[in-house]
């Protein structure tokens, strides 16, 4: 039914965490795949677990949508590496997606404005949602019907665009643009932190912790948010507050 598809990078602690949540889930994963871009010493054990694919470069956070064409399951969960759903999270995203068909994610955006990225509006694991809530982007946790697969890559990238952004909001950009999907939050009930697609203590301590390789966490990939960001919404790309 899904594939889930783990992300490596510099955060080889963090997998042995992530591998125990999906395979705690009350939805089973059929397939847990891994793409493992160049950085960080893995265990080899836990990595050779999953149908696993490396890099002896870091082709950043795009790659992984591209080895998700290899998912044989009608639904797809894509997870970051900081990123430990609670074990209700796939069953969410399914019972969601019954209702809400669009893509779904963890943490949701909601911009204020057309020119900038920042300031915006989160909802999701960081800010609790009773019920399923729409929004312009999603990130951390990406839940979606495989075909979708072939919409995402309808546009590819600019060629010298950088690959350490922009690939969530491409997602919602080229789901509305031709298939006139929306973008949601699942319910984040502050009663039962297992539905949630990312656990707020292991969120906060993998995200922003000491290691420092969040790309949210670089003040230098404030301006490329912001570009990126610019980018999508030149190319049509309509928010809730332009859609008002």
């Amino acid at each position: 039914m899904v594939t889930v598809i783990l992300n490596g990078y510099k955060r080889p602690h963090a997998l042995s965490l992530q591998l125990e949540a999906v395979k705690s889930q009350t939805l089973p994963a059929t397939n847990i795949m891994m793409w493992q871009n160049k950085g960080g010493e893995f265990n080899s054990d836990l990595v050779n677990s999953t149908q696993h694919a490396s890099c002896n470069s870091n082709l950043g956070v795009w790659a992984r949508f591209s080895y998700a064409l290899n998912a044989q399951t009608p639904y797809i969960c894509i997870l970051d590496d900081d990123t430990i759903p609670g074990s209700k999270w796939l069953e969410n995203c399914y019972n969601t997606i019954q209702h809400y068909d669009g893509l779904l994610g963890t943490i949701g955006i909601k911009y204020n404005s057309d020119s900038a990225y920042f300031p915006n509006n989160r909802v999701g694991w960081a800010n609790p949602n009773e019920n399923t809530e729409q929004v312009d982007i999603v990130g951390h946790s990406w839940f979606f019907k495989r075909e979708w697969l072939s919409t995402y890559w309808r546009e590819l990238p600019e060629i010298g665009q950088s690959n350490l952004v922009g690939e969530d909001i491409h997602f919602s950009y080229t789901l509305q643009k031709y298939l006139n999907k929306s973008t949601f939050v699942p319910p984040h009930p502050l009663n039962d932190v297992e539905m949630w697609g990312s656990k707020p203590d292991t969120a906060n301590s993998l995200g922003n912790g000491p290691d420092k390789v969040g790309i949210s966490q670089s003040p230098e990939m404030f301006d490329l948010f912001n570009n990126v960001y610019s980018f999508y919404i030149k190319k049509g790309f309509k928010t809730l507050k332009n859609s008002i």
